[in-house]
């Protein structure tokens, strides 16, 4: 538990240097840049602190690595030069006056802190000495899953947007055909597969924080959240929910 807590040291350093940032442009949609990048600087300081890494800690660092730097770019190249996010828009609105200054612990450092909670199973997962084996597998599988459905999810999404014909529209091919948010099963996938590859690594507690993460996915700030008003602003989503999934993939309803 040593490496973990001094993990927590370079997560606020991050989440500052995030909020220096944001008060440039009075925007803190950057904090989404930096959310997965919270991950593969806890999980490269715990390698680096290992006398011996293990082939597992290998392969933390290998899937932590390809998914973050995946994730942030992506979200960077997004958001660049992009107005606040609407959520951001409504706690800003909610936390003045001095929000820009209030959102150095309401938005940074609670996500750092989330975000630390959450990368127990790959810090401990990290550090143990068992053998690889079959729930470590599985977990990999998951994650090729999770991450063939953020990619093609992104990818089919952002030619979508592109298109100035289908301003207003709403995407319902391709992954999106069979779920109305594959990029948010892909990052479930992903963190059920660190779940399990902290229960191969003999924390099989530390599952918890994966479920959690989901839960946030689905309940909290991803569905629920981007679903709250998105039919008033698309009138064709009330036909789309209609014969879609909200999260786990399956064909259309009628068809």
């Amino acid at each position: 538990m040593q490496i973990y807590f001094i993990t927590l040291i370079p997560m606020l350093v991050i989440a500052c240097l995030g909020w220096s940032l944001s008060l440039r442009n009075d925007n803190v949609t950057v904090v989404d840049s930096l959310w997965a990048m919270f991950f593969l600087i806890a999980t490269a300081i715990t390698f680096s602190l290992l006398n011996a890494p293990s082939e597992r800690a290998y392969l933390i660092l290998l899937l932590v690595s390809i998914w973050s730097i995946r994730l942030s770019s992506y979200l960077h190249l997004r958001n660049h030069n992009k107005a606040e996010d609407l959520r951001y828009q409504a706690i800003r609105a909610r936390n003045q006056p001095n929000f820009r200054y209030k959102s150095i612990y309401l938005v940074f450092i609670l996500q750092a802190f989330l975000a630390w909670f959450i990368s127990l199973p790959l810090n401990l997962a990290s550090q143990s000495t068992n053998s690889l084996n079959a729930f470590d597998w599985i977990g990999v599988s998951l994650w090729i899953i999770g991450m063939l459905f953020q990619v093609l999810g992104d990818a089919q999404l952002s030619l979508f947007k592109s298109t100035p014909e289908n301003k207003g529209k709403v995407l319902d091919k391709g992954v999106w055909r069979y779920t109305r948010h594959p990029n948010y099963f892909g990052e479930s996938c992903i963190w059920l597969c660190y779940g399990l590859i902290g229960l191969a690594g003999g924390a099989w507690w530390t599952m918890i924080s994966s479920v959690f993460m989901i839960y946030l996915l689905i309940k909290v700030t991803g569905v629920k959240l981007l679903e709250a008003d998105i039919a008033q602003r698309r009138p064709d989503y009330k036909t789309y929910v209609q014969k879609t999934n909200a999260f786990l993939p399956w064909f259309p309803k009628g068809e």
